[in-house]
């Protein structure tokens, strides 16, 4: 088929026209249904969603689009656009039934997530006390029940999220994928081989530093609670998976406490050169009874309305979940608005997560809670190797914990009729080194959240840690210290001309390479993780 530039402009125009306000208002009414949980945004969503899966699922636009993808004579940004067309009607191309019975699964599991408060001592409990507990709680019993009521939402969840993993599956299979774990990440320009390789080294490059590290925290955990550390259990750790490092020796809350953090981070982010302050005005920042308890940034027009959903209280771990999630807003302000409309917006997921977790990072610098939290510099000083520790163990536990996600999420795909809940803690102890609880046979795995809502995902998060690393790298040789990079303008000036505004121009690749000078590379990211 021969495709003239003129035709697939046309084409294009055309596809958004029908697609821009319906993901305009499906965005809008999956937020309200984030800070809300109101059955009517729940009806809204699982409409507006259908109706965008169903405009996508025309076999005849796909065909154009398929070959329209593959044409050698078109501009580039055209071809571009296609490309994301072609990938974008792929996973649609079912029946209005198949579609229909999706969405409404994936809307019930939402709905459950964003309404489930645990059952603690007879009390409703938010995520936010669940995690107090853990992190200061000495009552061993206390800290074994909270995190026992963290993993309820998993048995109410398990089976409709089982169902939807079936459906999903059958509608990939019909396309012709293996699954849909497979199908989904060869659609998100990812190379299934490529990305579980760069976990096997990942994980082969922190095993040392990370039995260095968890030694060293078992031990201190173990003369905390008098116990030894082979009797040590999940509840004993501060995160209930697991994967939020402790501060290890310090106590980072009390630079946070009875503080605006919105006004923290404004001021950091003026320094480096972003204005927050539209994004925060729009944003949801603080918990309540049935809202989403979780954190997340949406962009919901690709016009600047950007926001961010999240659940403050003024701890260090809030703080840089605040700092994470406007990292992805910065981005999203920092696209060219000029930009075609399917190119205005993050490279890939992968880009998108390393500005995340570039900023998140902060909150463990000397040098930035020196600046910025009122840490006297001395005492930054002398706290240096704690922090870095504290920084770095961060990374590890990254590096350790997306490898169980990743693997259990593929093998959930392949064979979702396995004993699941076996295989979730062989891959704990397995890569995080954390001790099953005795005799316990739960679906805990389907407490997580992303299985159900933001299926295969979580490869991102650590590819993203990679990427961050290096561009990292970079901003510490231009700034020349940590002391510089936390202040400089260079930071928003290096990451909108190299990474943010170039949209989806290019593939993740492409678009590392733009702001890097060479392709994903783990190197800083393990020479980081040496310092465990």
């Amino acid at each position: 088929m021969t495709i003239s530039n003129e035709v697939l402009a046309e084409r294009i125009e055309a596809i958004q026209a029908e697609i821009e306000p319906l993901l305009a208002a499906a965005s809008e009414a999956s937020w309200q249904l984030n800070v809300t949980s109101e059955e009517h945004w729940e009806l809204e969503s699982t409409r507006l969603d259908t109706e965008l899966r169903t405009v996508l699922s025309r076999p005849e636009p796909y065909a154009f689009w398929l070959a329209a993808a593959d044409a050698d004579d078109v501009d580039p940004q055209l071809r571009r656009q296609a490309v994301l067309l072609r990938n974008g009607h792929a996973p649609n191309q079912l029946s209005a039934e198949a579609i229909e019975r999706i969405v409404k699964l994936e809307k019930v599991v939402e709905g459950l997530f964003n309404t489930f408060r645990a059952d603690l001592d007879g009390a409703r409990a938010g995520e936010n006390q669940i995690r107090e507990i853990l992190e200061r709680s000495d009552d061993l019993g206390q800290r074994e029940r909270a995190w026992e009521a963290s993993k309820q939402i998993g048995a109410q969840v398990a089976p409709h999220l089982l169902e939807l993993v079936g459906a999903r599956n059958e509608a990939a299979k019909e396309l012709g994928y293996a699954n849909y774990y497979s199908m989904s990440l060869e659609l998100d320009e990812l190379d299934e081989d490529e990305v579980f390789e760069t976990l096997d080294a990942i994980l082969a490059g922190s095993q040392a530093a990370y039995e260095r590290y968890k030694e060293r925290l078992d031990a201190g955990l173990a003369e905390r609670f008098a116990r030894t550390t082979g009797d040590l259990r999940p509840w004993h750790y501060a995160d209930p998976f697991f994967q939020e490092a402790p501060a290890a020796n310090l106590d980072l809350d009390r630079w946070f406490a009875g503080r605006s953090l919105e006004e923290i981070a404004t001021d950091y982010f003026d320094e480096v050169g972003f204005d927050v302050r539209p994004i925060l005005a729009r944003s949801d920042l603080y918990e309540r009874e049935n809202k989403c308890q979780h954190a997340f940034c949406m962009d919901v027009d690709r016009k600047g309305d950007v926001r961010i959903l999240c659940n403050l209280t003024p701890t260090e771990y809030w703080f840089a979940t605040l700092l994470h999630e406007l990292g992805h807003g910065v981005y999203d302000d920092g696209v060219d608005p000029s930009l075609p409309y399917f190119l205005r917006t993050a490279a890939h997921l992968i880009t998108t997560e390393a500005s995340a977790m570039l900023f998140g990072r902060m909150s463990r610098s000397g040098a930035w809670l020196a600046r910025y939290a009122g840490m006297p510099a001395d005492e930054a000083a002398a706290a240096e190797v704690e922090l870095t520790r504290a920084r770095v163990a961060q990374h590890i536990h990254v590096a350790r914990w997306v490898p169980v996600m990743a693997y259990f999420e593929r093998a959930l795909y392949r064979d979702p009729k396995q004993d699941l809940n076996r295989l979730w803690w062989d891959l704990v102890e397995r890569f995080q080194l954390v001790t099953r609880p005795d005799n316990r046979d739960q679906p805990d795995w389907a407490a997580k959240i992303h299985f159900s809502t933001s299926p295969a995902y979580y490869q991102n998060y650590l590819l993203g840690e990679i990427v961050a690393s290096q561009l990292q790298a970079h901003l510490l040789e231009a700034t020349g210290s940590w002391e510089s990079y936390v202040a400089s303008p260079e930071v928003a000036r290096f990451l909108n001309e190299r990474l943010f505004s170039i949209g989806r121009t290019t593939d993740w690749r492409g678009a590392i390479e733009h702001a890097t000078g060479r392709p994903l590379d783990v190197g800083p990211f393990l020479a980081e993780l040496a310092e465990a």
